[in-house]
């Protein structure tokens, strides 16, 4: 297996309760084994790592989110994976999602097979099991508190403009609206898929090999079949399956590198084709996300256990998924960390206003990943093709004037001076709002789509079946958030731990 990520710790847990299956899992970064390895600066809920672009757990990709604007995208690289650095969010993703991904010729992702493995997957906290959730799993979900005064200042405001109370964001059927955010920190400590499905306990299976620093060139392949991995060394490692868990950036490019791919792509560079996959990367999927800065009077007090404030649900009303009675396509999540808090692993800076992040989430295909060249020191190019459609436009200008009529509500009146920007003249004309947009476009990092699964009859739109297994090469399968086919209505950290169980599954009982 390669990458210990939201999934790949999960593959190797789950896989090797049974002691009749030898499991290697190869990490690229470091393989911390307990809390005191991994350290307050990774595990310290307040901090999001992710947020840091010269974090040691990170590494960074240059990106273009429009043509005009470059970013860079951080992604985990320690045990753990994205899990370690992310900010802890762990909400579902829509019943709409797995109804629109089983269509698509998935059928083990319809809802109503998956919610055994949602369940499975965590130990709820707050609400314990039931119907809806699970009071034993691996991953402990908490709630996120709205005492804190900017928190409880968004939540009045919201219920003011009359938006729903939205208790529970994992339930599937609930209407959207404002509350608590569900994550996997617990006391102030992230606890990431290491932690809580690779415990020591775990470890000493002798079944069970992790090998950090251990990064992977390319799979091996031989006769249509894959029998192992070939690390940066050049070492071989020979493999009865393999596994890439690398995560939706990285699966891709070992694909491209290994010769999986579109054909033309992989010629150009010299890559001898093993096999023609015009879908490996063609359909990058994300949520654009804006930041909305707002003035306080006075510095407010150092969030207590998470970084993390309340978090709004609502409609655009744009498109299909946009629809007022469906389940929300905008998703305004608020910090009770300034930004330049974020970016510097601060919990508190004097005088820096606090951030709102405003995403549009309806789902999308406009991304593509490709590679530069042949080579796995060069990060593969990655266009996001954010504000390409009129539709993506009309979503952020709703969303950002939802949260700037939030700003101005009497509710919120006590702690701001008001929206740091755009200015009320912008606000006011589509044409303006739309240029601030494309200033300050950002992305909520959520990739998804790039190895998406499907049935094998359509190579351009799918490149993996519902379990993983790459269309037309043995023994070789994908386990991460590549394998959807579009970023869900949520972030996708709970989903990316469902595709580690779901395929975990498939895997034990030999489904052909």
């Amino acid at each position: 297996m390669v990458g210990a990520g939201a999934a790949g710790a999960v593959l190797a847990a789950r896989l090797s309760e049974d002691p009749e299956r030898t499991v290697l899992l190869l990490e690229a970064g470091p393989s911390p084994a307990t809390e005191e390895e991994f350290g307050p600066q990774l595990l310290d809920a307040r901090l999001v790592p992710g947020a840091q672009t010269d974090h040691p757990g990170t590494c960074v990709y240059p990106v273009h989110l429009t043509p005009e604007r470059p970013w860079a995208v951080t992604r985990g690289r320690v045990l753990g994976g994205s899990t370690t650095v992310n900010g802890g969010y762990f909400v579902r993703a829509r019943r709409q999602d797995f109804d629109r991904w089983s269509a698509m010729g998935n059928p083990a992702w319809a809802y109503d097979r998956v919610l055994p493995f949602l369940r499975a997957l965590e130990n709820d906290l707050d609400l314990g099991a039931g119907p809806m959730h699970g009071g034993q799993g691996p991953m402990r979900v908490r709630r996120v508190g709205t005492d804190h005064p900017a928190a409880a200042a968004f939540r009045d405001a919201a219920l003011t403009h009359g938006y729903s109370v939205e208790p529970d964001k994992n339930d599937l059927d609930a209407a959207p609206g404002f509350g608590p955010v569900p994550t996997n920190s617990v006391n102030g400590v992230r606890h990431n898929t290491a932690l809580n499905y690779l415990p020591p306990e775990v470890r000493s299976r002798p079944n069970l090999t992790v090998r950090g620093g251990s990064p992977v060139a390319r799979v091996a392949v031989e006769h249509g079949r894959a029998v192992g991995v070939v690390l940066v060394d050049g070492a071989l490692i020979r493999a009865g399956e393999v596994v890439l868990s690398a995560g939706a950036i990285s699966s891709p490019q070992l694909l491209l590198l290994s010769g999986i791919g579109p054909r033309a792509d992989l010629e150009r560079l010299g890559i001898p084709v093993l096999r023609d996959t015009p879908a490996v990367g063609a359909h990058l999927s994300d949520h654009p996300q804006v930041v909305l800065d707002w003035t306080l009077r006075h510095d407010p007090p150092a969030p207590q256990g998470t970084w993390l404030g309340g978090c709004l649900h609502l409609a655009s009303g744009v498109g299909e998924f946009g629809d007022r009675d469906g389940p929300g396509d905008l998703e305004v999540l608020q910090s009770l960390v300034p930004m330049s808090g974020l970016t510097s692993g601060r919990t508190t800076v004097p005088g820096a206003p606090l951030p709102f992040m405003v995403a549009a989430q309806a789902p999308r295909r406009t991304g593509r990943l490709s590679l530069v060249r042949a080579d796995l020191a060069a990060p593969p190019r990655l266009h996001y093709g954010f504000l390409s459609t009129p539709d993506d436009r009309r979503r952020l200008r709703e969303g950002v004037r939802a949260t700037a009529a939030l700003l101005a509500s009497p509710p919120m009146a006590d702690l701001t001076t008001g929206c740091a920007g755009p200015a009320p003249d912008v606000l006011a004309a589509d044409g303006a709002l739309d240029r601030w947009i494309a200033d300050n476009i950002g992305t909520a990092q959520h990739t998804c789509g790039t190895v998406p699964m499907g049935p094998v009859d359509d190579p351009r739109a799918a490149a993996v079946d519902q379990y993983g297994r790459l269309h037309g090469i043995r023994a070789l399968r994908v386990a991460d958030t590549s394998i959807l086919p579009d970023a869900p209505l949520r972030g996708p950290a709970a989903t990316a731990v469902l595709v580690g169980e779901v395929i975990a599954d498939a895997m034990r009982r030999g489904v052909q």
